[in-house]
């Protein structure tokens, strides 16, 4: 940086420094991206909902730094139980994790059953713009016998799920409320969403689905998240022994586990639940 002036990087880092009147100057400035900040919040033990701008972001620091905020307290959890002004439960960094794997959770399921021959059509484009390139998806599924495919990248993985949905005539409903719905970020801002339901043909429930996503921030698309890996996990009601009944469709996992399953290693890894 500024090498072309006779400046090296740390002359040039150091002149910033020196010269921003304030914190909040510094965070602001445009070669400090949103993500940066966000990346430095998480590497610092202090989780922020993955929804917040820039901004609040900059604010969240500028507390970090002058003391007001410590791991400690949002690592446990800690927050006052009613707000002194509304008398509501404020949110917790978790809550706001959770609402954003509802809401995404709701757009793919109505994005993807949308390309079902009959499904209620979308505005918006299914394809592989909504994938990393690098994206991976593992999916197993038990009807008569189990059966595991793996594909990599974006086109792959997006021709696969719509391939189940308009030539299988699958249609795929999630469970988000209760225990249908477990949600956590990583430490490097990864979102773990792991959600179940039921999968349906015509008037036919076929049987259920788990399905985990790892979802990355887009870093040219402020408040835009694409998906870079994929378990999906089918499981139909012929599999089942005579006289057994499906469960109700629930993770069995916390979401505190989510964290601890990814543990720094790639979400392919995950090994589907015994069937």
């Amino acid at each position: 940086m500024c090498n072309w002036l006779g400046v090296s990087s740390p002359e040039a880092i150091h002149a910033i420094l020196v010269y921003s009147q304030s914190v909040e100057e510094l965070l602001k400035r445009r070669k400090v991206y949103r993500e940066i900040i966000f990346k430095y919040l998480a590497t610092q033990g202090i989780p922020v909902p993955p929804s917040f701008e820039k901004r609040l972001l900059v604010d969240r620091v500028k507390q970090y730094w002058s003391g007001q905020l410590t791991t400690h307290a949002v690592e446990s959890g800690e927050r006052r139980p009613y707000t002194e002004s509304h008398g509501q439960r404020q949110k917790s960094p978790q809550d706001d994790i959770h609402d954003l794997g509802e809401e995404f959770c709701q757009w793919f399921f109505k994005l993807l059953n949308s390309q079902h021959p009959l499904g209620v059509k979308s505005e918006e484009r299914w394809g592989p713009q909504h994938f990393w390139e690098d994206a991976r998806m593992k999916f197993c599924y038990n009807t008569l016998e189990k059966n595991m495919e793996e594909y990599v990248g974006a086109e792959m993985v997006s021709l696969r799920l719509l391939s189940l949905v308009k030539d299988e005539y699958l249609l795929f409903s999630p469970n988000l409320h209760a225990n249908g719905l477990k949600c956590a970020m990583s430490p490097h801002g990864l979102i773990l969403v792991a959600v179940a339901g039921t999968v349906h043909r015509d008037n036919t429930c076929l049987g259920i689905f788990e399905q985990f996503f790892g979802l990355i921030s887009c870093p040219t698309r402020e408040n835009t998240w694409k998906i870079k890996v994929m378990n999906l996990k089918i499981v139909g009601q012929n599999a089942l022994e005579p006289g057994m009944q499906i469960e109700k469709p629930s993770i069995k996992y916390e979401s505190n586990q989510l964290q601890e399953l990814y543990d720094g290693k790639e979400l392919t890894m995950f090994e589907p639940q015994k069937f």
